[in-house]
């Protein structure tokens, strides 16, 4: 493994980096603070190609590694993690079609977001099922003329309120199924006015082919207020066999493979709100004097400061190592990716946690951005499997 970024690497990190600069940086604490989803960064991200970076190169035009990826996205979440979690989810529901689902299925599902700014949701967590994906009841039936009919609910669903497809995981043939299958569903794009209305009280979907989706109202979030999340409920949603991904079987080995995808880039997320707390935290205790000295020279606020650089070092080297893995499709990816993520969580949170203590009590008033990320930094420990799970999955390739 080599260090050294290649020439198009350091072009996609410094694009996002400017990017950052001058569309994020400026605007996120005051779109945050009125929990404005920021739809127009979005699609501004997609005109500069660092959307949808999970789509194969023979529709988007040109193909992009994991590691380019992790950079992408870990140079986002230095902007804002709710706007890098919006952009990863578009590759969280898509790499299940990039990677099981046939030619004609990809030319179908992810074709439209090369063509235009979409979003789409990952529908796989559900009020009873969090952690243990095998205890969902979302669930779909065969009618007799071979179509299927999906009923059930999902819930903290990343940009629900603005998707224009569901990758839905669900039980095969009753909620109690042993087989779990992957669906995908289409739905009209919203409209610049729902756009910009934010769908405060919800959406109602009525499909044409028949059935409803139903998206709640956006969810009032501890942090990453500039990501959506809503719930998602499917009442006889009729699914055709050509909306099925792979074999109808085997929706729990897909599950395994797209978090194995989504869990360095859930690390990249960690590693790009560490890096941005530390920045913070250095840039305020440069400025701030006490004792008649700035405050990063005092011996125990210099410690704190080595700690958290110590923590977001170590977060970078395990994510390349899993981003790397994932490139080359090894087969130890899984474990690795889980090492990553809870690396990358716990440099999140200590990162954002210490800076906050860092700065006083001015850490614990909203103008100041680090009260932001110790808010944003949780959520990181929790989605694409809690630190217990990661820990879970560790332990039982390691024994």
């Amino acid at each position: 493994m080599d260090f050294h970024l290649t020439a198009q690497q350091r072009s996609y990190v410094e694009t996002v980096q400017r990017f950052v600069k001058t569309e994020i940086a400026p605007h996120c604490l005051e779109m945050e603070r009125r929990h404005a989803f920021p739809f127009e960064i979005i699609r501004r991200a997609w005109e500069l190609g660092i959307l949808n970076l999970s789509i194969p190169g023979r529709l988007k035009g040109y193909d992009l590694d994991a590691v380019s990826s992790a950079l992408i996205i870990a140079e986002l979440a230095f902007g804002d993690s709710g706007i890098a979690t919006s952009a990863m989810c578009n590759d969280l529901a898509n790499a299940v079609i990039a990677q099981h689902g046939a030619a004609a299925q990809q030319d179908r599902f992810l074709a439209p977001f090369v063509a235009a700014p979409l979003l789409a949701s990952f529908c796989l967590t559900e009020p009873g099922a969090g952690s243990d994906n095998s205890a969902m009841t979302t669930f779909m039936s065969r009618r007799g003329d071979g179509a299927y009919l999906l009923n059930g609910a999902k819930c903290f669903i990343t940009n629900a309120s603005f998707a224009s497809q569901f990758t839905v995981f669900c039980k095969v043939g009753k909620p109690t199924g042993n087989f779990m299958a992957c669906v995908i569903l289409g739905v009209p794009p919203p409209s610049e006015e729902e756009i910009a209305g934010g769908f405060a009280a919800g959406r109602r979907i009525e499909l044409p082919a028949g059935g409803l989706i139903t998206v709640g109202k956006p969810e009032d979030k501890l942090g990453q207020r500039l990501s959506n999340t809503a719930a998602v409920t499917f009442e006889d949603v009729v699914v055709a066999p050509e909306q099925i991904i792979g074999d109808r079987r085997r929706g729990f080995q897909y599950v395994v493979d797209v978090l194995d995808y989504a869990r360095p880039m859930v690390a990249a997320i960690g590693v790009g709100l560490a890096r941005r707390a530390l920045a913070v935290t250095l840039n305020y205790t440069r400025e701030r004097r006490q004792f008649g000295q700035r405050l990063c020279d005092l011996p125990v606020a210099r410690e704190t400061l080595t700690a958290m650089w110590k923590k977001l070092e170590l977060a970078e080297l395990s994510l390349m190592k899993a981003a790397w893995l994932l490139q080359e499709q090894r087969e130890d990816r899984g474990v690795y990716a889980s090492l990553a993520k809870n690396v990358a969580a716990e440099a999140a949170l200590f990162c954002a946690n210490e800076g906050l203590h860092l700065h006083g009590g001015y850490g614990f008033m909203n103008e100041y951005e680090i009260a932001k990320l110790a808010r944003d930094a949780h959520i990181i420990d929790i989605y694409e499997g809690v630190r217990e799970v990661q820990n879970m999955i560790i332990g039982r390739e390691i024994c």
